[in-house]
């Protein structure tokens, strides 16, 4: 079984409905969002998370934002709406870009709509803007399988993968980025063994990247963070596979806090990097990662584990949601469209065209 953790229900006037991540693996819980401020703070406090979900939420999330407008607010009064419920979605969480895309694009569609229609109305608008959000999401759907048809000849009978963070189908509309690639493989009966790092400080890969391998009956097994680099010695690791929530120009890729310190790793070992992510997360207008804005989240997220304090009252804490990693300790990138050798400015704007 792979997990869904996102859907919307009904039509223009129905609701968003996400699997509360937080609560993983312990409880599974719905949660039904019905106005923009239960969706921004579902991606605030990572209730959804995964750069392709996020998208998808957002998008959604202009929807419901038009559900408060009378019928006679009119269609300028529409898009008013969409762009300040726009802006407040994309300043939920500033790294991925997957947000902001959808948003624009999703946007975009609405004027475009406005300038055409002579006799436009703001239910003809809200059926166009629930239209793109759909269509956002069927892509990303399609977009999932395609990156694990074009990764899974990577993994091959007896290898050793190891991942970090979550970038399955509960960072996804569909069945994941990284994991994606992972299921294909395991679709077309290959044997290999799946390593997860912990992630650190919210432990997205022991409780989301194990649930879901579980649930799809892969063998996985959990690592502390630290642990991954002596597996690459002892010749357990045969590929690193992660996912992106940005890709500059230049190839250089954020990700989850970690993932720098892996293709590093992987490298002095001589073991393949890879990167599964859709085109969307490419921002061009972004020439390396230097420029990538990192967010920086809550220091109670280290301070604290389970509730409990873990660090003596006083210290400062540093906790960077993302980290950048150099384009060239990437092997390949993996997307729907195909797969980037090498990364570099030239081998992706021509991939890109």
């Amino acid at each position: 079984m792979i997990a869904q953790t996102l859907k919307w229900v009904g039509d223009i006037d129905g609701f968003l409905e996400l699997t509360d991540q937080r609560l993983l693996p312990a409880d599974f819980v719905r949660l039904r969002c019905r106005d923009i401020s239960q969706v921004y703070e579902a991606i605030k406090t990572l209730a959804v998370r995964g750069a392709p979900a996020l998208g998808v939420s957002a998008a959604y999330g202009l929807v419901l934002s038009l559900q408060k407008l009378d019928e006679g607010s009119g269609v300028r009064a529409g898009l008013v709406c969409l762009k300040e419920a726009g802006d407040y979605l994309t300043s939920s969480r500033p790294t991925a870009v997957n947000l902001f895309w959808a948003v624009e694009r999703v946007r975009q569609k609405a004027e475009e709509f406005a300038g055409a229609a002579a006799k436009a109305d703001l239910t003809k608008l809200r059926q166009v803007v629930l239209a793109e959000a759909n269509a956002v999401c069927q892509e990303d759907i399609d977009m999932c399988r395609r990156i694990g048809e074009n990764g899974q000849k990577f993994i091959r009978d007896d290898s050793g993968v190891l991942t970090h963070c979550n970038a399955g189908a509960l960072a996804t509309a569909g069945q994941g980025t990284a994991l994606s690639v992972i299921f294909e493989a395991h679709k077309r009966g290959r044997k290999f063994k799946v390593y997860a790092d912990e992630t650190r400080p919210l432990l997205q890969g022991a409780r989301l990247t194990a649930w879901e391998l579980k649930q799809a009956r892969i063998d996985v097994t959990v690592i502390c963070d630290n642990m991954a680099g002596a597996l690459m010695k002892q010749g357990q690791i045969s590929m690193v596979l992660t996912g992106a929530d940005r890709i500059a120009a230049n190839g250089d890729a954020a990700n989850k806090i970690g993932t720098y310190s892996l293709s590093v790793l992987a490298k002095v070992n001589g073991i393949p990097f890879y990167i599964a992510a859709p085109s969307s997360t490419f921002d061009l207008s972004i020439k390396s990662g230097d420029e990538i804005p990192i967010e920086q989240r809550a220091a109670e997220e280290v301070t604290t584990f389970a509730k409990e304090q873990i660090v003596p009252e006083g210290v400062d804490v540093y906790n960077p949601a993302f980290d950048v990693t150099d384009a060239s300790l990437i092997t390949a990138i993996i997307t729907e469209k195909g797969v980037i050798e090498g990364p570099n400015v030239d081998s992706i704007s021509r991939f890109l065209r």
